[in-house]
C-alpha cells in the first residue's frame, strides 16, 4: 500500500496524467484528426428538457462534460487555495509580505497582454485575434512549482514567491474568465440562484450549528450536523450554483466557487498547497483530500479533450501566445517586481535576489493547463483556436528556457 501511495504521489506531483492526456491527444489528432474529434465531440445526451447544455443546443458532448462540468472540481480546488490565502489570519496573500508578489503578478499579466495585443496589431489581424489577449496571462501552478523546485531547491525563498504569484495569477484568471468570456447571452438574474444556494447552505449547514454550539468548544451541534449530513448539503448547493452560472451565461466551470467559501474551515493555513494540510480534517480540507485523485483524472481528460491540435495549425495566434508568455511574462514580472521591491521599498524575501525575478518570470511563462482552457473559450472551434492552443502547448518550452537562464545567472540551489 505504501508503494502504491508513493507511485500515486509521484503521478500527482509531476502531473503525469495531465501530460499523458495531452500527449495522447496531440499524437492521435496528428495521426487521425477526424477520429479524434469523433470521440471528443461524441454526443452523450441529445435531449435536455431542463435547459440548454451547450451553445444553445440541447446536447451533452464529451467535450462539454469535461470542460464545463468536471473541470469545475479543478477550479474549486484552486479556489479553495486562493480562499485560504486571502481569508485566513495567517493566509499567504495577506499583509505586507504579499505585496511584492501581488505587484509582480500584475506585471506578469500586463506584460503578456501588451505584447500579445501589440503583436496582433503589427500582423494586421487585431480584430480577428484580439479576443485571445487573456491566453498568455495564465500560469500553470503545478508545472511552475515543479520547475521552481528543480531550479531553486525546495527551501529557496523564490519558490514561495513563485507560488504566491501563481495563485494570485490564477485568481485573476478566474475573474477574467467570469467577466470577459461569457458563454452566450448574459442573464445575470440567474446568479441569484448561485448566491441563494451559497447563502442558504452557509446559514443552514454552517452558521446555525455554530450558533447552537455557542461557546461550547466541543461543538456538539456542528459535529452532529456533519455526522448526519456530511458534505451533501454543499454538494446540492454546488449543483444549484453550477446551474445558475450556466444559465447566467458565465462559464459553469467556475460555478462551484461561491460554495467553496461557505464550507467550514479551520482557521489554520499551512501555506499554498502545503503538504501538512493533509492532517487537517475540517470539512473543506476533507473534501479537497477526497477530490485530489479524481481531479488528477479530470486533468488527464482535460488534456485529452483540448490538446488535440495538428502541427499544421501553427499560425499567428501561436506566435502571439508564445510571445506574450515568453517575452511579456518575464519582463513584466521583473519590471513590476523590481519597482515594488526597490522603488516602493516593499523588499524581497530574505535570500532572494532581484535577478531571480527574471527566472521566476520564465517559469511563470508555462501557461499549459489554464492557457489551454482560455484558448477554448476565447475563440470558436477552428483554425484560430487550434493555433492558440498550440501556443499554450508550446509554452512548455519555457521549462528549458528557465533551466538555461537559471544556469546562466547562477542560482544558489537550496535543498
Amino acid at each position: 500500500m505504501a508503494k502504491q501511495n508513493g507511485v500515486w504521489n509521484f503521478i500527482q506531483e509531476y502531473s503525469v496524467l495531465l501530460v499523458l492526456g495531452a500527449l495522447t491527444a496531440l499524437i492521435w489528432a496528428n495521426l487521425d484528426y477526424h477520429s479524434y474529434h469523433h470521440i471528443v465531440d461524441y454526443v452523450i445526451w441529445d435531449y435536455a428538457p431542463i435547459g440548454h447544455l451547450h451553445d444553445g443546443h440541447r446536447t451533452l458532448t464529451l467535450h462539454y462534460l469535461i470542460n464545463d462540468v468536471l473541470m469545475a472540481f479543478f477550479f474549486a480546488i484552486a479556489g479553495k487555495e486562493v480562499w485560504e490565502a486571502v481569508a485566513l489570519k495567517n493566509g499567504s496573500l495577506r499583509g505586507r509580505k504579499a505585496l511584492t508578489p501581488l505587484i509582480a503578478t500584475a506585471g506578469g499579466m500586463f506584460g503578456p497582454i501588451s505584447v500579445y495585443l501589440l503583436g496582433a496589431f503589427m500582423v494586421g489581424k487585431f480584430a480577428v485575434l484580439a479576443n485571445g489577449w487573456a491566453i498568455p496571462t495564465a500560469t500553470d501552478i503545478a508545472f511552475s512549482y515543479l520547475v521552481g523546485r528543480i531550479i531553486f531547491g525546495a527551501k529557496h525563498p523564490a519558490v514561495g514567491f513563485l507560488l504566491l504569484l501563481a495563485i494570485a495569477d490564477d485568481a485573476a484568471g478566474l475573474i477574467i474568465l467570469a467577466i470577459f468570456y461569457p458563454q452566450g447571452d448574459l442573464n445575470l438574474e440567474w446568479l441569484g440562484l448561485s448566491v441563494g444556494a451559497a447563502i442558504g447552505v452557509y446559514v443552514i449547514a454552517n452558521w446555525l450549528p455554530r450558533r447552537l454550539d455557542g461557546d461550547d468548544e466541543a461543538r456538539p451541534a456542528s459535529t452532529k450536523a456533519r455526522r448526519i449530513f456530511g458534505y451533501w448539503p454543499y454538494f446540492i448547493a454546488a449543483c444549484a450554483s453550477w446551474y445558475g452560472f450556466q444559465e447566467a451565461g458565465i462559464h459553469p466551470a467556475l460555478g462551484l466557487l461561491p460554495i467553496v467559501v461557505t464550507i467550514p474551515h479551520a482557521d489554520t493555513s499551512f501555506g499554498l498547497f502545503g503538504a501538512d494540510a493533509v492532517h487537517q480534517h475540517d470539512l473543506l480540507n476533507d473534501i479537497e483530500h477526497a477530490l485530489k485523485r479524481p481531479v488528477e483524472v479530470v486533468l488527464m481528460l482535460f488534456g485529452f479533450a483540448n490538446a488535440g491540435v495538428v502541427f499544421s495549425s501553427i499560425g499567428d495566434a501561436t506566435w502571439l501566445v508564445l510571445a506574450g508568455l515568453i517575452i511579456g511574462k518575464p519582463l513584466g514580472i521583473l519590471l513590476f517586481g523590481a519597482v515594488a521591491a526597490h522603488i516602493f521599498r516593499l523588499g524581497l524575501p530574505e535570500g532572494m535576489r532581484t535577478i531571480d525575478l527574471l527566472i521566476i518570470g520564465f517559469i511563470a511563462a508555462i501557461g499549459f493547463t489554464v492557457s489551454l482552457f482560455i484558448s477554448a473559450v476565447a475563440f470558436p472551434g477552428g483554425d484560430i483556436q487550434d493555433a492558440a492552443k498550440m501556443g499554450a502547448l508550446l509554452s512548455f518550452g519555457a521549462v528549458f528556457l528557465s533551466l538555461l537562464v537559471g544556469r546562466i545567472i547562477g542560482v544558489q540551489k537550496q535543498v
